[in-house]
């Protein structure tokens, strides 16, 4: 814990002290015989000194008395965390709500699109080489495949270079782009263009929107340059201009990479006669370094939980001796393909079958569990490591099947939805009809899939009479490369019944990180969630088939989300966090999904199925858990223990726990509020004219995470500091600005109370001497509503630690997740005594970096018998300084110079 200095309290002193004499004070009077009473009067004598010289840095005593001064002006409010987590809910409801609609108009587009589509088996688009995209020959022209496409970098976008006035088009590579369900669906999907861009101008907050295609395309908006990129997105690509927009070059060209040929030859598009063409360049796609993109948006979570209902699904293999070689190859890559497709939604197991049947996992014997990642990843590597021997006998794994399926049907557990079995056999199967007849035979309510895997079609109408007679779907995989697109086959068969009752059931994602953006900004964390919603065929001639046409989808990165629920309202220890109806965190200041391997971040395997009770342990009997899982609104009290400084001191602290869920959505809201002065706000008033004046002054900064005014949604605004955004608001210069006008409040009181800090702190620094000791580098203060003001004593090259207080050292800032390091410490401490806390550089540069002493103190303000935390006041200077004045003091007496009993000892 850090040292805590009160005037009473100078124990540290003499620690330090005796410390210094044992190791480094002269052989000679090191050895001297000290009185104890004597060390004691020292360090009586050296804390006063040492209280005397940090009160007088860092300026407590007079910001104090500028408090008491406008007390009258004051008034401090609790805080009601009930009423607060409900405000909180109600506008991430009407945020996420917006998203929907968006989702929406884009998902009626599509399908008006697709009636109004006929569809022309010989549409044809002659294309050129997209990876040449801006590409310009040594004579500066463009070179003879590519063509000029404008990209600019968008801060709404984390600046990577978009058009916002285009969308694009990906293809995986193992998906032919000249098929024609590819060039129709494309072709039909250009009406989506001025959707995207109309929903973008309606919510200049939405973020990326896209189309994913049943047949494999992937359109997404705006356009993006998303070079050196690669693991994620394809070479294969198409541009659309939209109706109506300028942006782009006005011929008509399709891009498209040959898949076979790695060629591009580009010439006149030809284009039906009955629909004119808007289309410009692709963007530029790069591929990886073999020249492949696996990306599928087929495989992506928010596309499978679309498509179809939650399900329970048993994978019954073939490990028989006739499975030998590439037939287990195959079985294994299918089965791993097929856990690819599950979510926390859908439950699993898996039987091997050969003379007799075995659970992979024998702890899940009997059961079905949850599809989550860490239950998926466990199932790849025990399929890895199966092997084959004996002869199948598929009746007994399958009744087991049914089994399962059947208890928990009936016990109301698993998905309580979609139920089917996944058989993977080379074919050779018996017996098997009665198993159909006891189990499946009156309402066939579990669906049979059949995968034959290797060449061998001796038994294929074995295999298809399975699927026919049980409502599933027969494929044949011969190939590793088979597995992708026959496995995905499944999933349009679950999604019939849905498509044919025209259920647009809204879905969410669980948290993920935008690799795009981790890959382009310097290993930044984003986390998004996704809504989704399936896209239906509505032709008469089809409707009863149920034809999946794709899945439309928005995301939604969590920071936006919670920063409607503002730190500031939140107090020094409070904090706001989001988990799934599974119980999975969504956001929370304690989720660490990275972890650093040299000098790169790198995601944890797991890190999106992080459970609520893992980062709040404290919650032991899951009290919490279960009623956020439920949707449940309340609160509730905890004893916790709060790690600070990379877990090298604690803090113990009561904190009051308020939820509630987040409607039309499978998110629950919590806030957390330490009890005492962490549910209390002190409130004041002053005038705009002088809050003005005092907010202008160069001293003065604000927390640059944080949101005074919104900056980030007009163009006109975007490159405005949120000082600058809040002086233009003030005076009324800009009215279209938006901000926060409590937390504006605060800020204009804050800053003209502690404005006589800045003459303080100046004459301090004028009136050191030339020979005085150096105590300190800096002063400065924060208040709750993110102010900082800060003077320095020493020419800047002089300052110990040039880190400090800028955003490189996010301990020491206001950030959206907490408060600095030396604001928590100092408002957990009685006020008017002081936090000494030494601080070690680390890393690679640390040995040459000198050690910093950060000194902190709280303001405390009572009104009516109510306490809050006003400021912290603190200073910080070299470990030296503190060093040089306890070795002067202990030399000085100990050589002689100074007598055993001073005056000034007594």
């Amino acid at each position: 814990m850090p040292h805590c200095l009160q005037p009473s309290l100078r124990k540290p002193a003499v620690i330090l002290c005796l410390l210094l004499s044992s190791t480094s004070l002269s052989p000679t009077w090191g050895q001297a015989m000290i009185p104890l009473e004597t060390v004691k009067l020292w360090a009586d004598t050296f804390g006063g000194n040492l209280y005397d010289t940090v009160t007088k840095y860092s300026g407590s005593l007079l910001l104090q008395k500028k408090y008491k001064d406008v007390e009258p002006n004051l008034r401090i409010q609790e805080v009601d965390g009930l009423e607060l987590v409900k405000k909180f809910s109600e506008d991430m409801e009407t945020m996420l709500r917006r998203k929907v609609e968006a989702v929406k108009n884009v998902v009626e587009a599509a399908e008006e699109a697709d009636l109004d589509h006929e569809f022309n088996e010989s549409l044809v688009f002659d294309y050129y080489n997209s990876v040449l995209i801006n590409e310009r020959d040594a004579r500066g022209e463009y070179v003879e495949l590519g063509a000029e496409f404008v990209l600019e970098p968008n801060a709404h976008f984390s600046n990577l270079r978009v058009n916002t006035s285009l969308s694009s088009v990906q293809l995986p590579t193992n998906v032919y782009n000249k098929d024609p369900d590819i060039l129709n669906g494309v072709y039909m999907s250009e009406a989506l263009n001025p959707v995207f861009v109309e929903n973008f101008q309606r919510d200049p907050t939405l973020t990326w929107q896209y189309f994913g295609s049943s047949t494999g395309f992937f359109r997404i908006y705006p356009g993006e340059d998303m070079g050196g990129i690669a693991q994620i997105l394809s070479a294969s690509s198409l541009g659309i201009r939209p109706q109506g927009s300028m942006a782009g070059p006005s011929l008509g060209i399709m891009a498209f990479l040959d898949v076979s040929t790695q060629l591009g030859l580009w010439s006149s598009l030809t284009e039906p006669v009955n629909k004119p063409a808007f289309v410009s360049p692709g963007i530029k796609w790069t591929p990886d370094e073999n020249g492949v993109i696996t990306f599928d948006c087929r495989n992506r979570g928010w596309y499978i939980q679309a498509a179809t209902s939650p399900k329970d699904v048993v994978i019954v293999v073939d490990t028989s001796g006739s499975m030998k070689g590439l037939r287990m190859a195959i079985a294994k890559h299918t089965i791993s393909t097929i856990l690819d497709t599950l979510g926390e939604n859908d439950f699993v197991n898996i039987i091997a079958y050969n003379d007799y049947i075995h659970y992979i996992e024998p702890c899940f014997k009997g059961i079905l569990v949850q599809a989550d990642r860490d239950n998926r990843e466990h199932f790849k590597q025990l399929v890895s490591e199966l092997v084959v021997k004996g002869v199948g006998v598929v009746d007994q794994a399958l009744r087991e099947a049914f089994q399962i399926l059947k208890r928990f049907q009936e016990a109301r557990q698993g998905s309580l939805c979609n139920q089917a079995i996944m058989l993977l056999t080379d074919g050779a199967v018996e017996d098997y009809e009665p198993v159909f007849e006891k189990y499946n035979q009156l309402d066939r309510k579990v669906r049979v899939f059949t995968y034959l895997i290797g060449r061998e079609v001796t038994f294929a109408d074995r295999m298809k009479w399975i699927a026919c007679n049980n409502k599933g779907y027969y494929t044949q995989i011969s190939t590793l490369a088979d597995a992708q697109e026959n496995v995905m086959e499944y999933l349009h068969v679950l999604s019939r019944p849905m498509v044919i009752n025209h259920d647009h059931d809204i879905i969410w994602t669980e948290a993920y990180m935008d690799s795009k953006l981790f890959a382009s900004q310097a290993q930044s964390l984003v986390l998004l969630t996704t809504v989704a919603m399936p896209v239906f065929s509505r032709k008469n001639e089809t409707r009863s088939h149920g034809i999946l046409l794709g899945v439309v989808g928005s995301d939604v990165a969590l920071r936006e989300l919670m920063k409607l629920a503002p730190r500031y309202k939140l107090g020094v220890h409070g904090y706001a966090f989001l988990n799934t109806n599974n119980g999975y965190i969504l956001s929370h200041p304690d989720l660490r999904p990275l972890y650093r391997e040299g000098k790169k971040l790198k995601p944890k395997p797991n890190y999106n199925s992080v459970d609520l009770s893992e980062v709040e342990w404290e919650d032991r009997a899951e009290i919490l858990r279960t009623a956020m899982i439920n949707g449940e609104t309340g609160s509730l009290s905890m004893d916790v223990k709060i790690p600070l400084d990379k877990g090298k001191r604690v803090l113990f602290l009561t904190n009051d726990y308020f939820f509630t869920d987040i409607s039309d959505t499978p998110f629950s809201l919590g806030v957390v509020l330490s009890q005492g002065h962490g549910e209390h706000i002190l409130l004041g008033n002053t005038s705009v004219e002088e809050g003005l004046h005092d907010l202008l002054h160069p001293d003065l900064t604000l927390a640059s995470d944080w949101i005074y005014c919104i900056t980030d949604i007009d163009p006109d605004h975007r490159k405005l500091s949120q000082r600058e955004a809040m002086v233009r608001f003030l005076t009324g210069e800009d009215p279209d600005l938006e901000c926060d006008e409590e937390l504006v409040r605060e800020v204009l009181f804050d800053g003209v109370v502690t404005a006589p800090m800045e003459a303080y702190w100046t004459a301090l620094a004028l009136n050191a001497s030339e020979e005085s000791e150096r105590v300190a580098d800096m002063a400065f203060l924060g208040t709750r509503a993110g102010l900082l003001r800060s003077s320095l004593f020493v020419g800047s090259e002089k300052v110990s630690n040039k880190k400090f207080l800028t955003p490189e050292d996010k301990a020491s800032v206001f950030t959206m997740d907490h408060f600095p390091l030396w604001y928590r410490q100092a408002a957990e401490q009685p006020a008017g005594s002081f936090v000494f806390n030494l601080r070690t550089p680390e890393g690679p540069e640390g040995p040459g970096e000198p050690g910093v002493v950060t000194v902190s103190t709280a303001v405390a303000v009572t009104v009516d018998e109510k306490t809050a935390i006003a400021a912290v006041m603190t200073h910080f200077g070299p470990l030296g300084s503190q060093e040089a004045a306890i070795h002067r003091h202990c030399s000085l007496k100990a050589s002689g110079l100074l007598p055993w009993k001073t005056q000034q000892d007594r």
